[in-house]
């Protein structure tokens, strides 16, 4: 059995109102300028932390302009800001972008070092700046992952950054924060989370450790999120979904995902199709793909997700592929990439673009040429 290193934030708390535990543990750590990022519709939990903050003699600088696919260019702006006013702590609120730049902002402040010397696993020297994390959707997991994403759009190719120096000082995950998100976010953010349980499971370096956290954040999302984006009160639905999404960051260091994340990266790049809807059109189709490499587990994950019993693992494995092509169709996730204006001939420059991705190829269960990932690419048609 290979090593494997799981690397926690050094507090996390989760449960329904603990937003306001993370205010009152905030203030008891007496930092004077706090860098507040969050996503515009944060609105509300924004509001209350810094009332809160500035209440008891904290100032704060907000900044809300974060982009969906945040760019490199982007954050050196965001990067120059917190420098410039001299914060002493970086508090994230919001989706997977705005965490991954709170993040990125922490560890780079004050270093004279730019994402572009940093891009790869290891390559931070530390981090200087305190970091708390308070994710409003229940997706991406960044809350507890050592990765963050940029966009370079000059070669149109999303880069990681990844570093235990990236994990939070403090992560709180309140699933009431996620509960006024849209229907439409809900179901292509639970996506992207259930992709990532289902990639760090069904992978080459899966890992026993990894595979716990897996499997119960695929048993929980799939069986609740369809709950939740049918109605987005329905707290243990959320509770559930966010909960699961927590199990997928938590593989995201020691595993990370594989083909579906590698081949969906260049529509968002290219075409700005959000991230969770370009995993959602590719992964039945990877899974497919992936299948003759990998019975055994994917009959584990239908088992998980509650397909009965079948005379055979390769049917099992079968069926669940079906229930998850299912449940992307059932919370309103196009199954046809032609809604998003991407033309057949963009096809050869994608698959170029995804056999790129090899820290995340390298990681899936079967291997892939670039025409395989057109072949792919092509049954999105």
């Amino acid at each position: 059995m290979r090593t494997v290193q799981i690397n926690f934030p050094r507090q996390f708390v989760f449960g329904d109102g603990c937003l306001q535990d993370f205010i009152t543990f905030f203030l008891g750590l007496s930092y004077k300028r706090a860098y507040l990022i969050a996503d515009p519709y944060a609105g509300k939990p924004m509001q209350q932390v810094v009332d809160a903050l500035e209440m008891e003699g904290v100032e704060v600088v907000i900044n809300t302009n974060i982009g969906k696919e945040p760019t490199e260019n982007g954050f050196l702006s965001i990067l120059r800001e917190a420098e410039s006013e001299k914060v002493d702590s970086v508090i994230g609120i919001g989706g997977g972008s705005v965490l991954d730049v709170a993040k990125l902002v922490a560890a780079l402040a004050g270093s004279g070092k730019k994402p572009g010397s940093v891009y790869g696993s290891g390559l931070l020297s530390g981090r200087k700046i305190f970091l708390a994390c308070l994710p409003t959707t229940a997706g991406t997991g960044s809350e507890v992952s050592p990765n963050a994403i940029l966009l370079d759009k000059k070669e149109k190719l999303k880069k990681a950054v990844v570093s235990p120096f990236l994990l939070p000082d403090a992560t709180y995950v309140d699933p009431l924060l996620t509960h006024s998100v849209p229907a439409a976010v809900t179901a292509f953010t639970g996506i992207d989370a259930l992709t990532h349980c289902i990639e760090v499971y069904a992978n080459k370096f899966a890992h026993p450790v990894t595979d716990l956290f897996a499997l119960e954040g695929i048993r929980l999302i799939f069986r609740h999120l369809e709950r939740a984006f049918l109605n987005g009160s329905d707290a243990e639905a959320r509770r559930n979904v966010a909960l699961g999404s927590v199990y997928g960051g938590l593989g995201l260091g020691p595993v990370n995902t594989a083909a579906v994340h590698a081949i969906a990266y260049p529509l968002g790049s290219e075409f700005h199709i959000p991230h969770g809807i370009s995993n959602a059109l590719l992964l039945p189709h990877v899974l497919d793909y992936n299948l003759p490499f990998g019975v055994d587990r994917y009959a584990q994950i239908a088992r998980a997700i509650g397909v009965p019993e079948c005379p055979s693992d390769m049917e099992m494995a079968r069926e669940g592929i079906k229930w998850i092509g299912d449940l992307c169709r059932k919370v309103g996730i196009p199954t046809k990439i032609q809604e998003f204006n991407v033309p057949v001939d963009a096809v050869p420059s994608l698959a170029r673009s995804a056999i790129g991705v090899q820290r995340l190829l390298k990681n899936n269960l079967r291997k892939l040429s670039q025409q395989e990932v057109e072949q792919i690419y092509y049954r999105l048609y």
